[in-house]
């Protein structure tokens, strides 16, 4: 008969430093998206490592945001997003996306969703979704998104991020 799993107690505080957990957690490879969305003021986007597919039925999504984002706000206020997986060429694009503030979408090419989300040019695949729940999660908000369109290009290589650099 299998084991049965318990709860474990986290009412004690943890003993694993920051650093530590950045540097362990650094050798686990990881995409590179830009969540994006369009409000009355115009484009918004944000650099975004934290991404997974969540579900087949219902089609989900979930990428987490930390609370001091000034962007967040905004996407969230629209209802929907698009998650931009960057192509091993946009690393630029991904600096430029990952700083606060100033205008991110200057000089960027990009089409609308059928959501009306952007949809950045040159990108390795996107994800368009409809904001279906946010939980806490530590000092991020975790949020889920139902798909709603999607599409890949064939002919590009996916940007990674590995051991604090990108890479293919």
């Amino acid at each position: 008969m299998p084991a049965q799993a318990t709860a474990r107690d986290t009412s004690e505080s943890t003993t694993v430093g920051t650093g530590e957990y950045r540097r362990v957690l650094g050798h686990f490879p990881s995409g590179v998206t830009v969540i994006t969305s369009r409000d009355a003021e115009g484009p918004v986007g944000f650099a975004c490592q934290a991404f997974s597919a969540l579900s087949l039925d219902p089609p989900l999504v979930l990428f987490s945001v930390a609370h001091t984002s000034t962007t967040w706000p905004r996407i969230k206020a629209t209802g929907r997003f698009c998650v931009n997986f960057l192509s091993e060429e946009q690393g630029t694009l991904c600096r430029s996306f990952a700083v606060s503030g100033g205008d991110k979408f200057a000089g960027v090419d990009w089409k609308e969703s059928d959501l009306g989300s952007p949809i950045l040019a040159g990108a390795h695949g996107w994800v368009d979704c409809t904001i279906e729940a946010t939980h806490p999660g530590g000092d991020h908000t975790i949020v889920v998104g139902r798909v709603q369109g999607l599409d890949a290009a064939a002919d590009s290589e996916p940007l990674i991020f590995h051991r604090g650099a990108f890479g293919r």
